[in-house]
Order: C-alpha cells, then structure tokens, then sequence
C-alpha cells in the first residue's frame, strides 16, 4: 500500500464518519457542521482525482453559501425537536426499508461488471483541462440531468421562504396585485381653491401681532 492509498482510505473514513453524524447528530447545527466536514472531505478526494475545479466548487459553493442557507432555515424554523423524535419509532419500518433498497441500489451500481472491470487510473496530459472537459459534458450529454437538478434547487430555495414565512399582524408588507391596480382617484385628491381669497398683507399681519398682549 503506497502513500497515496493510505491518504484515499483516511479521508473516506473521515467522509464516512461525518456523513453518519449527519443523520444521527440531535442537535442540527451539529449535523450542519458534520456536513461541512464531509464536503471538505470529498473535496480532498476530487483533488486527488484531478478534478480541482470540482472541489474548489464545492468547497467555495455549498461550504460557502449553501451552509450558510442551512444553518439560517434551521435557525428560523424554531421546530420543537421533542416533537418530531415522538414518531420516530412509528417511522422507523418506513425508514429502514428506504435505507435497504438505498443499499441494494448502491451494491449493484458498485458490484456492476462496468466497474469490476475498470482497474486503471486514466492519466491526462499537461495541456487538460477538466474545467473544459466539465463544461462540455455539462452542457452536450448532461443538459438535461442538468436542467433538472437546476429544477429541483429552485423548488428548494421556494420551499425554505415558504417554510420560514410567517404572518403576523404587526409586519407591514406589500401587495404587487394592489399596487398595480391602483387609480389616479386613490392617491390623489385635488382641492379647488377659490381665486378671489385675499390674505392679509405681511405689514398688517405683523402690525396686529404687536397689537396682540
């Protein structure tokens, strides 16, 4: 075993760790930080699959921002967690057969003879790109996966302000459906003034002031 190979089965261990205290930890911050630690993780192993631009991405995109993001909806959620763990024993049949066919799943795409036969590492040459190379799939072979997950980020990101929002009596806010169908005759009220009205000159103003005790 080379020194590369001891290096790939620590940050696994690591990735493997973190991303079970993802699930287990009780507190969600903590699972939040557990989950920072498994992208740092698997951002190692892209670097060492030569794919950097991968791993500067997750590190700079969902450490960065999505995180971020994670820690304010949990934070602004304010979900009573005594609650939710009282149906967890009613949801733990449900739950368990979601992990075996998980496993099953992942075990056949592994166990495959596409991968059972793949026992060299490609090497590229010094003028390779996988920015490029990333692009093109992107965007040729994947538009489609690609648009889908763009999709599913989307719904997301609605369902997280939808999750947050919260209507209170004392929060002022607008409606663009009145705002548009506002008239002229709702905001504004014109005064005929008479024209013949004569105000007093400034010297007699002035001189009945002095008069005043």
């Amino acid at each position: 075993m080379n020194l590369e190979t001891l290096i790939f089965y620590i940050f696994a261990a690591i990735l493997l760790f973190a991303a079970a205290r993802v699930v287990t930890a009780r507190n969600p911050v903590h699972s939040a930080l557990f989950l920072v630690l498994a992208f740092f993780t698997a951002a190692a192993l892209w670097i060492m699959l030569e794919a950097e631009f991968l791993a500067i991405t997750l590190v700079l995109v969902y450490v960065g921002a999505v995180m971020v993001l994670f820690l304010f909806v949990v934070m602004m959620l304010d979900i009573n967690f005594d609650t939710l763990r009282e149906g967890f024993w009613a949801n733990l049949p449900l739950a368990l057969l979601v992990a075996v066919l998980m496993a099953g799943e992942m075990t056949l795409v592994v166990a495959g003879r596409n991968f059972a036969t793949v026992d060299v590492v490609l090497k590229h040459g010094p003028g390779y790109s996988n920015t490029k190379e990333l692009g093109r799939l992107i965007y040729t072979e994947y538009v489609y996966p690609f648009e889908i997950a763009s999709v599913i980020l989307l719904v997301a990101i609605i369902a997280a302000i939808a999750l947050t929002l919260r209507h209170r009596k004392d929060t002022k806010f607008q409606n663009p459906a009145d705002q548009i169908a506002v008239r002229r005759n709702d905001r504004l009220r014109i005064i005929s003034v008479p024209a013949d009205t004569k105000l007093k000159p400034a010297a007699d103003h002035a001189q009945a002031t002095e008069q005043q005790p």
